[in-house]
C-alpha cells in the first residue's frame, strides 16, 4: 500500500502528472485479472498522453473498498477510485460531480438508468463503471423429465417447484436469503411483487403492504412447502446456490451472467427467463451497477476527465464488458452488444437493463441498511417467522438510519 500512497500530485516537471486509480478485481484468476485489462489500457493511454502517468492498483472486491477508505481516512485519496459505493464520498463532499469531469457527449451517454443511480440529491457524483441485471435460470434436463415449461407468475414457479420435489430434485428453487447476497434475491423478489426498497423518493418503504405480501407469499408457498431445498434459507448464500446449480441439483433460481459460464463449464443445460411476477413475467428487473468516482483532493480535473472520457470510449466499454460477462453502462456500446452475434448470450440480461431498478445506492445509509437485510430477512420466511414483523423492524432500522445520516 505504501507504494500506493507515496505522493500524490505532480511528479517530474511541471507539466507532467501522475494520476492514481485504485480498481476492483473482477477476474477468477491471475489469467484474467483486471490489472491485465487496465496495463492495456493504461498504454494505449499514455502512448498518446506522454505528459500523463497512470498508476493502477488493483484489489480484490473483499478488500477494495476499505483499501479506498483507508487511503481517503489518511489524506491520501486515489484521484480515481472504481468501487462499490460512492454517496459517503460526496455527502462529505470529497468528489467531483461527474459534469465538471467528463465531456458533455461521454456523460450523456450513461444509460439512463445507471446515471441516476449516481446521483445525490439529483447531482450525479458516481459514474456507473459495471452493470448486470437478473434472470430466472431453470435446469432443462430437469424441467424436461418433469414435463415442464417455464414459469411466468408466481403461482407457475411454486406449481414448476412442486413437480421438481416430486421428481426428486434437491433444490427445487433456490432461495439464497443468506447473509452473502440477501439484499439482492430480496430486492429481485420485491420488484417482481411491486414493491421495493424505495417506492418513494424520500424514504424507504421496506414494510410496504406489497413487500409483506411478497414474504408472506415465499413463507407460505416455497418454504413452507419445503420447495427451496436442505438449507434454510437465510443460511443458504448465493455462492453455494450457483454451485449447487452448476452441480445439477438446482432446478430453478435467480442468476447474473456469470453463471452462464460457472453452468457451462459443468456440462449444465440451461434457459433463462425474466423473473415470473403475481400475473405475468415482472415488469421490473433488479439491476447492480459498481461506481467510478474521482476525489477533488489532489485537483487533476482536467487530466482524469480526460481519462476517463477514454476509459469510457466505445470500445473499451465493449472490451471490458465482453471480458467478464457484464452489461455495459453506455447506450453506445450496449447498442453495439445488442446487435452483434458474439454476445448473443448476454442479450437477455440486456433487454432487462431499462426495466431495472438498482439498490438506494444514492442514499447514505444504504450500506448500513443493507447489513440489517443481510443479517434479518432469513428470519421472515422461517417457520416462526413473521413476515410484517421483520419487514416492520428493518423498516424502524432504517428510518433511524436515515435521521442519523440527515436524509
Amino acid at each position: 500500500m505504501a507504494a500506493v500512497l507515496a505522493g500524490c500530485g505532480l511528479t517530474g516537471d511541471s507539466d507532467d502528472v501522475t494520476l492514481r486509480l485504485v480498481a476492483a478485481d473482477y477476474g477468477d484468476s491471475s489469467a484474467n485479472s483486471s490489472k491485465k485489462y487496465w496495463d492495456q489500457l493504461v498504454k494505449a493511454y499514455e502512448k498518446d498522453h506522454p505528459g500523463v502517468t497512470v498508476d493502477v492498483t488493483v484489489y480484490s472486491w473483499n478488500d477494495v473498498d476499505a483499501k479506498v477508505k483507508a487511503m481517503v481516512d489518511a489524506g491520501r485519496a486515489p484521484d480515481m477510485a472504481q468501487i462499490g459505493a460512492y454517496a459517503d464520498y460526496a455527502a462529505e463532499d470529497l468528489l467531483y460531480k461527474v459534469g465538471d469531469v467528463l465531456s458533455i457527449p461521454v456523460e450523456a451517454d450513461f444509460v439512463s438508468q445507471l446515471a441516476g443511480a449516481g446521483e445525490v440529491r439529483g447531482v450525479q457524483y458516481g459514474m456507473p463503471f459495471a452493470s448486470s441485471t437478473r434472470l430466472l435460470f431453470y435446469n432443462k434436463t430437469l424441467f424436461a423429465k418433469a414435463g415442464l415449461t417455464p414459469p411466468t407468475t408466481w403461482a407457475e414457479l411454486a406449481k414448476d417447484a412442486k413437480a421438481l420435489k416430486d421428481e426428486g430434485v434437491k433444490y427445487p428453487y433456490a432461495l439464497p436469503l443468506g447473509p452473502e447476497e440477501a439484499q439482492a434475491e430480496t430486492l429481485q423478489w420485491l420488484l417482481s411483487g411491486g414493491g421495493g426498497y424505495t417506492q418513494t423518493v424520500s424514504s424507504y418503504t421496506l414494510d410496504s403492504a406489497e413487500n409483506v405480501d411478497t414474504f408472506d407469499w415465499l413463507k407460505n408457498q416455497l418454504v413452507g412447502k419445503d420447495l427451496t431445498g436442505p438449507v434454510a434459507p437465510g443460511k443458504l448464500n448465493r455462492a453455494a446456490a450457483f454451485s449447487a446449480f452448476a452441480a445439477g441439483d438446482v432446478g430453478m433460481l435467480n442468476g447474473h451472467p456469470s453463471l452462464m459460464k460457472t453452468a457451462k463449464s459443468k456440462g449444465v443445460k440451461f434457459g433463462m427467463v425474466p423473473m415470473p411476477g403475481v400475473a405475468g413475467p415482472s415488469k421490473v428487473s433488479m439491476g447492480v451497477a459498481d461506481w467510478m468516482t474521482a476525489f477533488k483532493q489532489n485537483g487533476h480535473a482536467e487530466q482524469i476527465g480526460d481519462f476517463l472520457d477514454f476509459v469510457y470510449s466505445e470500445k473499451n466499454v465493449l472490451a471490458f464488458s465482453r471480458e467478464y460477462d457484464l452489461l455495459p453502462v453506455t447506450n453506445s456500446a450496449s447498442l453495439v452488444m445488442g446487435a452483434a452475434k458474439e454476445d448473443a448470450a448476454l442479450q437477455p440480461f440486456l433487454e432487462e437493463l431499462p426495466l431495472s431498478e438498482t439498490y438506494p445506492v444514492g442514499r447514505t445509509s444504504w450500506a448500513k441498511v443493507s447489513a440489517e437485510i443481510k443479517k434479518r430477512i432469513g428470519q421472515a420466511v422461517t417457520a416462526n417467522g413473521n413476515p410484517a414483523d421483520v419487514l416492520g423492524d428493518l423498516q424502524t432500522t432504517a428510518t433511524t438510519l436515515d435521521n442519523s445520516t440527515g436524509e
